[in-house]
């Protein structure tokens, strides 16, 4: 059978499936890493009735939240699984997006960046991957980021969460990093701003964050979602 006799195969199998099976199925395919076996469920899904707005709110958006209860559970998980989860997600938002009948609007907006001294990617783009699935606007300032950049920023762009990733000690504590920004936030008065951490020091230490007086932080990637989503919820009351 060629790929299209296996396409409409599939969609046969999906028009009979529940939401739930919907979401095993596209979940075992991330959780294998075969990005094209997950985006067939999706399309698979689309061919079959699901409407684009379905597809995010009710196999995409759940999918992310079983995959967390997931890498809770089990450590074992690796970074492959993580970014790989975050990036189907956002490629199927970022299509499915264009679709909705009327537009939606984002559910809160969180500039992410790493700390400066940091040249460290990968953690911060799972975590906004995620964010974006999650219908929540990102603004990713890249790596090696001072910390008033990270304030002008957040202003300019309305944010409710500054997301500050940081792989090594001395820029998870430096001045520069999550405790400048804290300073900063103070001396402007910008309180309504959480600020949010995340990296190997924190995991080494999960009473870091404390210390260098963020608001939150998370072990992984993609559990950093909802904690993020969290502080959104927080900000807006």
């Amino acid at each position: 059978m060629n790929m299209s006799g296996c396409f409409i195969q599939l969609c046969r199998v999906i028009i009979l499936m529940n939401n739930q099976e919907l979401i095993d199925l596209y979940n075992q395919a991330v959780y294998d890493t075969d990005r094209d076996a997950a985006l067939e469920v999706i399309h698979g899904a689309l061919k079959a009735g699901k409407t684009p707005e379905e597809i995010v709110f009710e196999i995409i958006i759940p999918a992310l939240d079983q995959t967390v209860k997931m890498i809770e559970n089990d450590d074992s998980m690796c970074l492959a699984q993580h970014f790989m989860t975050s990036q189907i997600a956002s490629e199927v938002v970022d299509e499915m997006l264009p679709l909705f009948k009327t537009e939606t609007e984002h559910r809160g907006t969180v500039v992410i960046g790493s700390a400066f001294g940091d040249l460290h990617s990968l953690g911060k783009r799972i975590v906004a991957g995620c964010l974006r699935a999650n219908m929540i606007e990102v603004f990713d300032l890249g790596v090696n980021v001072p910390a008033e950049r990270f304030i002008d920023e957040a202003i300019l762009h309305h944010a409710e969460v500054i997301a500050v990733s940081s792989m090594m000690m001395h820029t998870a504590r430096g001045d520069r990093g999550a405790l400048g920004i804290r300073k900063i936030l103070e001396e402007r008065s910008l309180s309504q701003i959480r600020l949010v951490v995340g990296g190997a020091p924190f995991r080494f230490n999960p009473e870091l964050y404390k210390i260098v007086q963020a608001d939150a932080w998370a072990p992984d990637g993609v559990s950093a979602s909802r904690v993020i989503w969290e502080l959104i919820k927080e900000v807006r009351g």
